[in-house]
């Protein structure tokens, strides 16, 4: 294969990989997941109530708040570690902070209780407080597998939670219901009595319920609780704040039109003063941004990526770092015209020393963006992993089709009009 076929191979692929990733954001208001700052929603960081917090009981709690927002059903929501005694969660889109924030801050400690064992004068019931050490705890709620909202069918309109065991508790609640058949059991989950019913007969098939007066919304939310167990540590709202989707829609546009505004300055520039090659760069700007839509789309239907405002941070930076290599190449190429060489000649040599001196410039912010995004939290790793995104498809886009471009331009059209591609003076045609 010459380096002819290999050019317009090039160019083919290119533009193939240009279809694919309009295909995946297309379209991109709904194709592109938005993040906290852009869409609105609550930010929550999550301290331990502890100094000496061990490393291993704060991923564990980790764990346990990561399996908790799932159940909230919240999409690109964010659990991560901040320092070593906090964890910051993001919850884009919220509709009820006031549930989430419940469901965040609930230790999750179930316990049965044999209401014999309670010292205190008031008839146990559901929302009673107990305080503890005023009963005994006959199993606690680790010993849970599976627990899940459903309707109440005793009482119709309400919900319950149904629970199963594993082989352990279900053991132990099978010698506890045996020994309290007719009398009640309190279901105390963070020292409030949830509910409060009487053993019928033995249960010894590993399953139980919890009923009471519970909405649907109240059911998801305990069944949510008790199926990721409780935290290994007390935890405490040091900091919480709610985004309106209205601010986030205002800095979008905002953002958005400070791209535009740059984008559009920067083509006029290039098309004045590079001409014919000036228009070229607008095409590879063009393909550069709906690769880079493709790539965002491609990641925020996996889940991977949400678009925040640094993120649209990171992608400005990108783009006038994509304009900057198409400024190389044509650069090198009108001085090596400059020095007296053919535009062919002077096309192939020329493209590939800019290539060569952008990416040694693009490592440089490459590794300095990856290390960024390995040790940054919360939407400055938006920021990174755009720029990340944006140095790789600058680079792909230089080498597999603005150097192709230019290589076939020369060979072809520009020879015989020089002026209308920016260069000075004759030019060789060998």
């Amino acid at each position: 294969m010459d380096s002819r076929q290999w050019n317009y191979i090039s160019l083919a692929g290119v533009l193939a990989l240009v279809l694919v990733a309009v295909w995946l954001f297309w379209p991109p208001a709904t194709q592109i997941k938005k993040g906290l700052d852009i869409q609105g929603g609550l930010s929550v960081i999550l301290t331990a109530e502890k100094a000496n917090v061990d490393s291993a009981s704060m991923e564990r709690a980790l764990r346990i708040v990561e399996n908790r927002v799932n159940g909230l059903g919240v999409s690109e929501a964010t659990v991560q570690r901040e320092g070593a005694a906090s964890i910051l969660v993001q919850l884009p889109g919220i509709k009820d902070s006031q549930q989430a924030l419940e469901i965040l801050g609930s230790t999750g400690q179930l316990e049965f209780v044999d209401v014999a064992s309670i010292q205190t004068s008031e008839t146990v019931k559901e929302g009673t407080k107990l305080v503890k050490g005023t009963y005994q705890v006959a199993l606690t709620g680790d010993v849970i597998q599976t627990a899940q909202a459903e309707a109440d069918t005793e009482n119709p309109g309400f919900y319950a939670i149904s629970m199963t065991f594993n082989n352990k508790g279900k053991d132990e609640w099978g010698k506890i219901t045996t020994r309290l058949v007719g009398k009640p059991v309190a279901i105390v989950l963070d020292g409030i009595v949830q509910s409060a019913p009487t053993i019928r007969e033995p249960i010894l098939d590993g399953s139980s319920n919890i009923s009471g007066s519970f909405t649907a919304d109240d059911a998801k939310k305990l069944a949510t609780v008790l199926q990721t167990g409780a935290l290994p540590v007390s935890l405490k709202f040091s900091d919480t704040q709610e985004v309106g989707p209205t601010l986030g829609a205002a800095s979008l546009n905002q953002g958005l039109l400070a791209a535009l505004a740059g984008l559009l300055i920067v083509a006029v520039y290039l098309a004045v003063y590079y001409r014919g090659l000036g228009v070229l760069s607008w095409v590879s700007l063009a393909l550069f941004a709906l690769l880079y839509l493709g790539v965002l789309g491609g990641l925020s239907r996996a889940g991977a990526f949400a678009l925040s405002l640094p993120g649209i941070a990171g992608m400005v930076l990108s783009i006038g770092m994509a304009a900057d290599t198409s400024i190389l190449i044509f650069e090198r190429f009108r001085e090596e015209v400059g020095m007296g060489k053919s535009p062919r000649t002077a096309a192939k040599s020329g493209t590939k020393h800019a290539l060569l001196t952008s990416i040694d410039a693009d490592v440089v912010t490459f590794v300095s963006a990856v290390f960024l995004y390995a040790i940054a939290i919360g939407p400055v790793r938006g920021f990174a992993l755009t720029l990340i995104l944006g140095l790789i498809i600058d680079l792909s886009v230089g080498i597999f089709f603005t150097r192709p471009m230019v290589i076939i331009l020369a060979e072809s059209v520009i020879a015989k009009m020089p002026a209308l591609w920016g260069l000075k003076g004759g030019t060789k045609n060998a």
